[in-house]
């Protein structure tokens, strides 16, 4: 597909399910919120917009550790701004903090608008009562847990990102191996941040996916 075609595909698929930009690196149209927008900084620098609303133009990659660094790699944020920029080498873990930040912190949220519950019965009574959005379980949890939690609804989310203490800060308790997100707009956002974190973390070792788990966009 050529440089036209494909805007008119990218404006043919907006009309129909909203704002989607294109990827640098893959050239792959998607959803902007699966998607991770860089823009250059005062200082010349290349920084991650995650919000995707800091002025000036962005170009857009596709939430993955691989992508970023071949953007890096193949000097591609000089090409796409048109001018001489500066790449931090650790830009692909810096995303990653950030992206986990954002999780992390509508995770506490969601707990301060009661709309969270953490530990494996609280959990369960939520998932049980119809009200769970994400179930989310640390990397230390064990396969059991996981188990008897994910046949309550077999089809709900299930997040794998986190340690145990992260989910610990953001919830404001002592070591957090289960949690869960309610239903609704909250979970909704947690869904689609922990989607680009995937991306990140899926080849950590400590942050492994299987099964129906979050993938990435």
């Amino acid at each position: 597909m050529d440089e036209g075609a494909a805007e008119v595909a990218d404006d043919r698929a907006r009309v129909r399910g909203g704002p989607r930009r294109r990827c640098l690196v893959t050239r792959r149209s998607a959803d902007r919120e699966a998607l991770i927008r860089f823009v250059v900084g005062p200082d010349d620098r290349v920084q991650p917009d995650l919000a995707g609303d800091l002025p000036g133009r962005g170009l857009w990659l596709s939430a993955a550790r691989d992508v970023v660094n071949t953007a890096c790699a193949r000097n591609l944020f000089a090409k796409g701004f048109r001018v001489t920029v500066a790449v931090d080498a650790d830009l692909a873990d810096r995303v990653e903090r950030l992206v986990a930040r954002r999780c992390l912190d509508l995770l506490g949220l969601a707990r301060r608008a009661g709309e969270a519950a953490a530990g494996f019965e609280k959990v369960r009574a939520m998932l049980a009562a119809g009200r769970g959005g994400v179930l989310v379980v640390a990397v230390e949890a064990a396969a059991d847990g996981r188990r008897k939690l994910g046949a309550i609804d077999p089809a709900m989310p299930v997040v794998a990102l986190f340690s145990a203490d992260e989910l610990a800060r953001a919830l404001g308790r002592e070591h957090v191996v289960y949690a869960a997100v309610g239903k609704g707009r909250l979970a909704q956002r947690f869904s689609a941040e922990t989607a680009r974190l995937a991306g990140f973390r899926r080849g950590d070792g400590r942050h492994g996916l299987a099964g129906r788990e979050v993938q990435s966009g």
